[in-house]
């Protein structure tokens, strides 16, 4: 890692959470000549999501990935994992997005043990094996993931276990983010338990 690769991966960073994709990509690209595999990742990022003013091209984003990945990116094998799961400019693959999660979270990236735990609850490249979903989903929400969290409150809801359930939902709520928190109330709707109605509502306001 050079100082002027970190240096054009933070002015990327700077340049997307401004809008201005096309300049965040010439910097990004500058950082990924130097093989830094977090330029690598973003340029799939950038590519997958359209963010470089661009029509999404998931195909040249599993380029990306494959490349970040080959240097070390747990991130990239996160994103590959996505693509292949949905099929995404890459041969629908569970098994292979199974292997990419696996190496994900081998690399410290905890969102990948919630995508771990889902694959062994709706057995996707995986045996099915709820004992072993729920495993994955502890271990995803004890290092912060909010979306292992829901589905830990999602398991405690179904088997009528309501305190657990809110307690989970409740911590989701400060680990997540604007599309979770929709998700998370959308899932609330309806609950007649005023404690989760109580969440709904803080979502509400924290929205």
């Amino acid at each position: 890692m050079t100082v002027r690769a970190e240096a054009q991966l933070a002015l990327g960073q700077m340049l997307l959470d401004a809008g201005d994709g096309a300049a965040a990509w010439e910097s990004f690209a500058a950082a990924a000549r130097a093989h830094d595999a977090r330029a690598l990742n973003m340029l799939g990022r950038m590519s997958e999501q359209g963010w470089n003013g661009l029509p999404p091209a998931p195909e040249q984003a599993a380029g990306f990935y494959r490349r970040a990945a080959a240097a070390g990116s747990g991130w990239a094998h996160f994103n590959l994992g996505d693509l292949y799961l949905r099929g995404a400019g890459v041969p629908q693959d569970d098994a292979a997005a199974y292997a990419c999660y696996t190496q994900a979270a081998a690399a410290g990236v905890v969102k990948a043990l919630n995508m771990i735990g889902m694959c062994h609850e709706e057995g996707r490249g995986t045996p099915a094996d709820p004992a072993q979903a729920r495993r994955f989903f502890v271990a995803g929400a004890e290092g912060g993931d909010c979306w292992a969290q829901f589905n830990l409150g999602r398991l405690a809801l179904a088997e009528g276990q309501v305190d657990a359930a809110a307690a989970w939902f409740e911590a989701s709520l400060a680990t997540g983010f604007p599309g979770y928190w929709r998700a998370l109330a959308a899932a609330l709707a309806g609950q007649a338990d005023p404690r989760l109605q109580r969440i709904a509502q803080r979502f509400a306001v924290t929205m």
